[in-house]
């Protein structure tokens, strides 16, 4: 899923998709609601679900500045894109309604975040590696991305990995693109900011000479500033996962059985659809296979 992906997002970027309410396309996540399933079972008392249930709202940490997947509408005050409506329906099937409260994470406080009980998942197009998964329990993967690089606009001599040796290259301080240069280019000289709009800024002022990150946030940075450029196709495989707190294989099954549900009943691809499907000319992709 991933290359094919990110290749039509590449020739079909475009603007992210509508807020709620009462902006046009409002209806979208009411839509996906209509349809979304809620678990019936038994609940073990104390567990995730329980507290949860009982609390009356998902606790999610998360962006709310990231196009496509997860950003803040500014006249609806609502939360959109991919990452942001699966939220919402892993909340509606726990609680039986969509409440959510979102917590700014970044790449370095997620893991205290849901270490310490502040958020019930994170869900933020957290890669799943082998060594967050000794810290975190993840569920998943929901979705399947991977490495690229951007360059300011009118930059040459970057056109594959092996091309940043040498050179100054940003990354998210704490992100898989860490290891990617370094296994890409041993020689490049790694500059770590701690988000996104950091390593955008950084790039622009020409603090390095390229960045590398996940390419759906990559891309959903290109469909509103002209100065960035994506070079090549995706050179890692990355999946995101559902992050949460370390060792709790019930909450894990739970969400894990909830993915299964989406998938196999078609929602999924909805929600894919009414967001990154915005984008992307074609039928939704089949999600990737869950605990694969």
């Amino acid at each position: 899923m991933g290359r094919l992906f990110v290749a039509a997002l590449l020739l079909f970027v475009a603007g992210c998709s509508g807020g709620e309410g009462a902006v046009p396309g409002g209806s979208k996540i009411d839509a996906l609601l209509a349809k979304a399933p809620v678990y019936t079972g038994q609940v073990t008392p104390g567990s995730a679900v329980d507290r949860i249930r009982k609390r009356g709202e998902l606790v999610i940490g998360g962006s709310q500045d990231a196009p496509l997947l997860s950003q803040l509408d500014p006249i609806s005050g609502e939360l959109t894109g991919f990452d942001a409506y699966l939220g919402k329906l892993l909340a509606q099937y726990v609680v039986g309604k969509p409440p959510t409260e979102l917590l700014s994470a970044t790449s370095e406080t997620r893991e205290p975040l849901l270490a310490n009980g502040t958020v019930d998942v994170i869900i933020q197009t957290y890669t799943i590696t082998p060594q967050r998964a000794e810290r975190v329990s993840f569920a998943g993967p929901y979705y399947q991305s991977g490495q690229s690089i951007a360059v300011r606009k009118g930059t040459s001599g970057i056109a594959e990995p092996a091309d940043l040796a040498g050179k100054t290259v940003i990354v998210g301080a704490n992100t898989p693109g860490v290891k990617a240069v370094q296994d890409a280019a041993p020689t490049a000289k790694i500059l770590e900011f701690g988000s996104d709009p950091e390593c955008l800024t950084a790039l622009k002022q020409g603090r390095g000479e390229a960045y590398v990150q996940d390419q759906a946030i990559l891309v959903a940075d290109a469909s509103k500033d002209s100065e960035l450029q994506l070079v090549g196709e995706p050179f890692t495989e990355d999946p995101y996962g559902i992050g949460i707190k370390h060792g709790d294989a019930e909450f894990t099954k739970f969400v894990n059985d909830w993915l299964r549900e989406i998938g196999k009943s078609g929602l999924w691809q909805e929600v894919w659809k009414q967001t990154i499907g915005t984008v992307v000319t074609g039928d939704a992709p089949a999600p990737p296979a869950i605990a694969s």
